[in-house]
C-alpha cells in the first residue's frame, strides 16, 4: 500500500469556556485523541450528530486552528505553524453553504484566480487566467461565467464555482465539509459526482464531513463515527455499513431512510439525555443513552482497538444482532437507557 498523503495522531482540540472574577473557566473538548491517516484516491468520511467534533477536526487539518494535542504529518512532514502558509496550498477546504462562502463583490474569475495571486505572485496574470478559465470547464461551467457575479448563479453552480477555487492550488488533501447538505437533492447527485470524477482524474484524497449517511455511502472508502469528540468506530464503509459494531452506529444507521418501502429494518430512538460536552462521563460518553451498559461502561473509556475495523466498546455488536437482543442483569435494567424499537 502507499504512503499516506496525510497522518493524524491523538489529534486533539480543547476550548476554556466560562469562567470570570470568582470561577475558574471549564475546558470543552470538541475533538478528542482522533487518528486517520488520508490516501491519494480514497475519501474518509467523519459522521456523527451536531456538535459532535467533525467541523473542528476541519478546521485543525485545514490549518485554520491549532491542535491542543496530537500531531499532523502531511507527505511525511510534520504540520507545524511555522510551516502553515506552505502547507495551506496542500490542503484545501469546500465549505457547507455555498451562498456565504463567496465574494459577492467579485466576479468569478476573479475568485478563482485570487489564490493564484496570493501563493503564486511570480505566476503572470495571462496564465492565471488562463487556469482559471480552465477549471471552469473541469468542473462542469461555461466560459461565459468567468465573468459572472456570484448572485447570478444557482447553489449548485455556487458549489462548482467553490470546488473551482479550492483546487486552484493543485492541493492533495480536500476537505468537504457538508459540500452538499444545503442543495436540492437532485443537486447532491450531480456534485457528489463531480466530487468522484475530479478525485479519480486528480488523485485527490478526501475528508469528507457529513451526517448524511445516505451520502457516504455513495462516496466514502472508509468512515469514522464520532460521538461527543471521541471517534467510536472506524472501519470501511462496506463493513460498517453491513456490520456495525458500535451501538451508535447502529442508531444512527437505523435512521436512515431506504428507498424500498417493503423493506424491513430495526428503528432504533435512543433515550435518555445527551451528555454535556463541559461535562463528559468518566466512562464510555455514550453510556448514558446505550442498551448495552454494563457497570465497566461508566467508570472506564474503551478506546479503538487495532482491527481494521474496530469499534471504541467494551460489548460491541456481533453480525445480525438487534437492540432488542440485549441482555441486562436486574442490577443494570434502567428503562430510561433503553432504546425504543419499532
Amino acid at each position: 500500500m502507499t504512503a499516506p498523503v496525510m497522518t493524524a495522531t491523538a489529534l486533539a482540540r480543547h476550548y476554556e469556556v466560562g469562567g470570570g472574577m470568582f470561577a475558574k473557566p471549564q475546558t470543552l473538548r470538541a475533538v478528542a485523541r482522533v487518528d486517520f491517516d488520508l490516501y491519494a484516491g480514497k475519501t474518509l468520511a467523519v459522521v456523527g450528530e451536531s456538535g459532535c467534533g467533525k467541523s473542528t477536526l476541519a478546521r485543525m487539518i485545514t490549518m485554520i486552528e491549532e491542535p491542543t494535542a496530537g500531531s499532523l504529518t502531511l507527505d511525511g512532514q510534520p504540520v507545524v505553524r511555522a510551516r502553515w502558509p506552505k502547507l495551506r496550498q496542500d490542503v484545501q477546504i469546500v465549505f457547507q453553504d455555498p451562498y456565504g462562502s463567496l465574494n459577492p463583490r467579485q466576479r468569478v474569475g476573479t475568485i478563482l484566480m485570487e489564490p493564484l495571486a496570493i501563493n503564486r505572485r511570480d505566476m503572470k496574470k495571462a496564465a492565471r487566467e488562463e487556469k482559471a478559465r480552465e477549471m471552469l470547464g473541469l468542473v462542469g461551467l461555461r466560459p461565459e461565467h468567468f465573468d459572472r457575479y456570484p448572485h447570478m448563479f444557482s447553489g449548485g453552480q455556487r458549489q462548482r464555482i467553490a470546488i473551482a477555487r479550492a483546487l486552484m492550488l493543485d492541493p492533495k488533501v480536500l476537505v468537504l465539509d457538508e459540500p452538499v447538505s444545503a442543495l436540492d437533492v437532485s443537486i447532491q447527485s450531480a456534485i457528489l459526482n463531480l466530487l468522484v470524477d475530479l478525485q479519480e482524474r486528480m488523485g485527490l484524497a478526501y475528508l469528507f464531513i457529513s451526517h448524511d449517511l445516505s451520502v457516504v455511502r455513495h462516496v466514502a472508502d472508509e468512515i469514522i463515527v464520532m460521538y461527543l469528540g471521541k471517534a467510536v468506530e472506524r472501519g470501511p464503509k462496506a463493513d460498517v455499513f453491513a456490520a456495525p459494531r458500535h451501538p451508535y452506529t447502529k442508531a444512527l444507521l437505523s435512521a436512515t431512510p431506504q428507498a424500498d418501502p417493503a423493506a424491513r429494518k430495526e428503528r432504533i430512538k435512543l433515550v435518555g439525555e445527551l451528555p454535556s460536552p463541559l461535562d463528559v462521563p468518566p466512562g464510555c460518553p455514550f453510556a448514558p443513552r446505550c442498551w448495552k451498559v454494563q457497570d465497566i461502561c461508566r467508570e472506564t473509556r474503551p478506546e479503538l482497538d487495532l482491527p481494521a475495523h474496530a469499534a471504541a466498546c467494551f460489548f460491541p455488536l456481533k453480525p445480525g444482532e438487534n437492540a432488542t437482543d440485549a441482555v441486562l442483569s436486574e442490577e443494570d435494567f434502567n428503562t430510561e437507557s433503553l432504546p425504543q424499537t419499532d
